[in-house]
């Protein structure tokens, strides 16, 4: 049983020939000026808010703002009605606080960490599952209570989710073409001198007012010709359901071909397997269900098409349980991170999804989407608490993951030269540091030295490991810099400013490096990095030290010039030679680059 419509207009009231979809909706004319509007003021907003300098730390509060401004604004002119659009406003303003909060949160939860993290992700799930759902329950329910949520027609909710994708990618085409089109009307404008239009497009206000205005208004617009979209959204459905039976028959010789080669090739690829298989599930999911329509009257009629979907629906379950198995090993090679405990949570989803397909299969057969849209609709009010609950600051992934690496180091699971500092120090927030800082006061000295390094660098770049021949003891880098450096002449004293400019530069982070003083108010730094030299000057007067790209008259090392082994810059001879080449002089006057 399912809410009753919401009331119609007065019979007796004016109103123009509608291009909407539902009577309840007359038209609405001014929309698409109105979203225009509204999504270029937010743009606006939006840039004074995340406009900063590029080295500059960000501040939680603009990035909470931000969010809430940003995602308040699409909710809103995705789900307004000029009908209930009360409820649209407090809709959109409640998740884009929900979204504001998140950000705030991840923000602040590791050192120089982005707001846009794993929870923002499952937040922004949270909202694009909750949109259709309440556009259906603004559309049918009768009064304002929304807790009766599984029992919405579920074609209006399918086809809300559809006509939104559909509506917000044409949205974004029509605004990449708007953009075109405004650098060809500046372009003209300044071949005569004006060049006020290309002048207004270098700015990134602008450029945001620009963007909103463009989206909005393409919103409005398609939201006005809905029965357009309608159409729009049958043919993405009929094309979608087309390639239905392609990934049903290869997803099918895929598994067959697994019980032959087993799945230790799987594990053997270097791909992530987890990512690659519940990617399949995915578009396994979204291809059933273009085939399978809004509901039974909107099936497709073809049986091969029903048969893939069917296959396709059943196939979700092999592919999430193969994901389950690559997660668990790489969590017992590794340990648990939050990006595996997000990543356990979509398999388990992705199992969820599966499950509901076999049964469905099993229970209604040759009907079996008339089992599985209930189904799925629970399963999508489901996904939307769960991942409204996973995106707010009550569980704490990083402090689980600390918990969990730090008993596999002090057990012996993993060395201290294996361990993973920088995620310790970049990305399991608080509890990580604090574990940091714990390990810096431990008796055993290499972790003691090496917690410090982690909790002295500024950036998560500082604790690379090097591959290749570039390959390093992780004790090497956790060395104070003079130890990691070759003075030449030996015992010369090196400033404060240079040492730091040198640590800054990070080119001894991996091998040794040797600094050899050149000049009194000179040095270069040889190393194994792509530039090999990097010279410095100093300033006698302001005791200040920077970097002299000027002194080069080539970039980096010259072509079949090969890098100082570690050997040559641990006791090789350092030196500077003078070197006679010849260039090309015409008129008195240089030109090109010199030669040997």
């Amino acid at each position: 049983m399912t809410d009753a419509t919401a009331t119609p207009p007065a019979p007796e009231s004016p109103r123009p020939v509608s291009a909407r979809l539902d009577d309840s909706d007359p038209p609405w004319p001014l929309r698409p000026w109105i979203m225009a509007a509204i999504c270029a003021i937010a743009g606006l907003i939006f840039h004074f808010l995340v406009d900063r300098a590029y080295d500059s730390a960000g501040e939680p509060w603009r990035a909470a703002l931000a969010a809430l401004v940003a995602v308040s604004t699409l909710v809103f002119v995705l789900g307004v009605e000029r009908r209930r659009w009360h409820w649209a406003a407090g809709f959109a303003l409640l998740w884009g606080a929900v979204m504001g909060l998140i950000s705030w949160h991840s923000a602040g939860y590791n050192v120089g960490g982005s707001p846009v993290e794993w929870p923002f992700w499952s937040g922004l799930l949270a909202v694009l599952v909750a949109t259709p759902l309440f556009q259906t329950r603004r559309d049918v329910a009768p009064d304002w209570r929304f807790w009766r949520l599984w029992t919405m027609p579920y074609d209006r909710i399918h086809g809300h989710a559809w006509a939104d994708a559909v509506i917000g990618a044409a949205g974004l085409v029509f605004t990449g073409i708007t953009f075109l089109l405004m650098w060809l009307i500046a372009s003209l404008f300044d071949l005569i001198g004006i060049d006020l239009i290309k002048q207004l497009m270098g700015k990134s206000w602008f450029g945001w007012m620009l963007a909103g205005a463009a989206f909005g208004g393409a919103v409005g617009l398609l939201l006005e010709r809905d029965r357009l979209v309608a159409t729009l959204q049958k043919l993405v459905m009929i094309v979608l359901a087309v390639l239905a039976p392609v990934l049903a028959v290869a997803l099918v010789l895929f598994l067959i071909s697994l019980l032959g080669t087993g799945l230790q090739k799987l594990w053997d690829s270097g791909f992530s397997t987890a990512a690659l298989m519940l990617s399949a599930a995915a578009f396994a999911v979204l291809l059933a269900n273009a085939v399978i329509g809004n509901g039974a009257a909107d099936r497709s009629g073809n049986r091969l098409l029903h048969g893939a979907a069917a296959v396709l629906a059943v196939a979700v379950l092999p592919l999430a349980a193969i994901a389950f198995r690559a997660m668990l090993l790489r969590i017992g090679q590794y340990g648990w991170t939050p990006e595996r405990i997000w990543g356990v949570i979509a398999v388990l989803i992705a199992l969820a999804y599966g499950l509901a397909g076999v049964w469905a299969l099993v229970k209604g057969r040759r009907g079996f989407d008339d089992m599985l849209r209930p189904l799925q609709q629970r399963l999508a009010i489901g996904l939307m608490l769960l991942a409204a609950f996973l995106a707010l600051p009550i569980l704490d992934f990083g402090a689980i993951s600390t918990r969990d690496q730090m008993a596999r180091l002090k057990s012996g699971a993993v060395t201290a030269e294996k361990f993973d500092w920088a995620a310790m120090a970049f990305d399991f927030g608080p509890s990580g540091r604090e574990a940091l800082k714990e390990l810096a006061g431990s008796p055993d000295t290499a972790r003691a030295q090496l917690a410090n390094w982690a909790l002295k660098a500024e950036q998560r770049w500082d604790l690379v490991r090097f591959e290749g021949e570039e390959a390093t003891d992780i004790a090497f880098a956790a060395k104070p810099l003079l130890e990691r450096v070759r003075v030449v002449p030996e015992g010369r004293d090196v400033p404060e400013p240079l040492l730091a400019l040198i640590e800054r530069e990070g080119d001894c982070r991996a091998s040794r490096c040797v600094l050899l003083w050149v000049a009194a108010d000179r040095a270069a730094l040889i190393g194994r990095s792509h530039r090999q030299v990097t010279l410095f000057k100093g300033d006698p007067a302001a005791g200040s030290w920077a970097r002299d790209d000027r002194g080069f008259r080539f970039g980096g090392a010259r072509e079949g010039e090969e890098a100082p082994t570690s050997e040559e810059l641990e006791t090789g001879q350092v030196e500077v030679r003078p070197v006679t080449r010849q260039q090309i002089f015409v008129n008195g006057k240089p030109v090109g680059q010199d030669f040997e």
